[in-house]
């Protein structure tokens, strides 16, 4: 395979091999996320009482547990190359591995790959002996998949923050910082829940326009964002930096991100010090971590900056991220209200956007988060902000998608929805192509809305 002038988070290897199968059938269905090529990691929890959150790999609609893995196939996960990940895997999180550098990290994808190879010399005995270590991915559970101690939430989207700044200052869509500064806030990790976890409708102060005074209520413009996150790998001390030639080292691959979002509880409280109650109430992440190494065939550049827009600043700048520093992946929306899936009808196709339309890459968002010295742990979530692409059906949210409700979106039932409904379900979903490369997805990021507390 070829890998010539690409960096090295993008390098390709044996198992990026678009021939490469599996033993585990599933794995080798072309729609399937999770083929031998993607191997992503999580951490999942069997439902008895008894049993106790471990890190896996997802293949195919199986899982395959790691620990026991490494049990039943000792000599395969023998390489002393390998040993930190293989010590890493005992915890149940991720963390430990995620801070690994990405030496011992390879080395764990690349032996994990040969224990599932259809084409490996002893794939008979493996498949034997790996029967106690897999298990259908519908019976466990998939927990949020580590330890995460903080997390950024960005605003990285250009077609996003212009439709959004169109709607409260036409004139004046983009403040004169946008294409200067990666923008984001400090989110709240404590209410990051895994994909599945119901979201309980906030309540909040809501002011409307017509308003003489604000109201406390249960808000009624609720919303999704459709974002991407990534996982900081190896930390920073307090007062150090990261060089953006050295970023992708930083970053342990990527999730699907829904930062719900109360948009009448954020518009009468943002000013002047940002995003607060509308938006830490709930964050739900997919429960697959798609690593820097499986996304190496689908590494690109982001779509060219408009003429005139200035050029990233020099701490900011790197021929390989600006070549490479994008994921060739496609995100979606969909949406099943109550009554849709009473009657059987399939989920409604809200939007349908690329990655690609990010303004910053994400090793631009960590360079950015750390110029000040802010130190960086293993764990740790930036998120991209919503994804929007230029056109209606590319929008990331419903504020942008209805254009703050003025422009309800229809459901095949009849319903129309401006902002979310109680009964409502959200699913983001997302997968990678390129040509010569098998497609590998990141499942789905799932969450129902439920009535608020009283």
């Amino acid at each position: 395979m070829t890998t010539s002038n690409r960096p090295d988070f993008a390098m390709l290897d044996e198992t990026h091999d678009p021939q490469r199968t599996s033993w585990v059938e599933s794995a080798n269905d072309p729609a399937s996320d999770f083929p031998i090529q993607n191997l992503p990691f999580g951490i999942v929890k069997g439902r008895r009482a008894s049993d106790t959150p471990g890190v896996a790999v997802a293949i195919g609609d199986m899982v395959l547990d790691v620990q026991t893995a490494v049990g039943m196939l000792p000599a395969l996960f023998a390489h002393d190359a390998l040993q930190p990940a293989v010590e890493a895997c005992r915890a149940g999180t991720l963390n430990a591995l995620m801070a690994l550098d990405p030496a011992p990290q390879r080395a764990l994808r690349v032996a994990l790959a040969q224990a599932l190879d259809a084409a490996h010399p002893d794939a008979a005995r493996h498949a034997r002996a790996l029967a106690r270590a897999l298990v259908p991915r519908a019976q466990v559970d998939c927990l949020v998949p580590a330890a995460i101690g903080d997390y950024t939430d960005f605003y990285a989207s250009v077609h996003h923050a212009t439709n959004v700044g169109s709607m409260f200052r036409p004139d004046n869509p983009l403040l004169p910082n946008y294409k200067w500064v990666p923008i984001g806030y400090h989110g709240r990790a404590s209410s990051i829940v895994a994909s599945g976890t119901p979201v309980v409708r906030p309540q909040g102060q809501r002011k409307g326009p017509a308003d003489a005074e604000p109201t406390v209520g249960p808000s009624r413009s609720l919303d999704y964002e459709c974002e991407v996150g990534a996982f900081v790998a190896r930390g920073t001390a307090l007062g150090e930096t990261i060089p953006i030639d050295r970023a992708e080292r930083h970053l342990f691959g990527l999730c699907l991100v829904n930062d719900w979002s109360a948009r009448d509880v954020q518009s009468w409280e943002y000013q002047p010090l940002g995003p607060f109650l509308a938006k830490n109430f709930a964050t739900s992440v997919s429960p697959w971590v798609v690593t820097s190494e499986a996304l190496a065939p689908f590494r690109t550049a982001l779509r060219p900056r408009a003429e005139g827009d200035p050029a990233p600043l020099p701490y900011l700048a790197d021929a390989g991220d600006a070549a490479y520093g994008g994921v060739a992946m496609t995100l979606e929306v969909r949406l099943a209200t109550a009554r849709m899936r009473a009657e059987g009808i399939a989920d409604a196709v809200v939007s349908r956007t690329s990655f690609t339309h990010m303004y910053w890459t994400m090793a631009q968002l960590l360079v950015h988060h750390a110029m000040n010295g802010c130190n960086l742990r293993p764990g740790d979530l930036l998120a991209s902000g919503t994804i929007s692409g230029p056109t209606p059906e590319e929008r990331g949210c419903l504020l942008e998608r209805t254009w703050r409700g003025a422009e309800p979106f229809a459901l095949p039932t009849g319903e129309t929805r401006a902002f979310l409904e109680d009964g409502d379900v959200v699913t983001l979903a997302a997968w990678c192509e390129a040509p010569g490369a098998r497609r590998i997805g990141f499942g789905t990021c799932t969450g129902e809305v439920v009535a608020a507390s009283r």
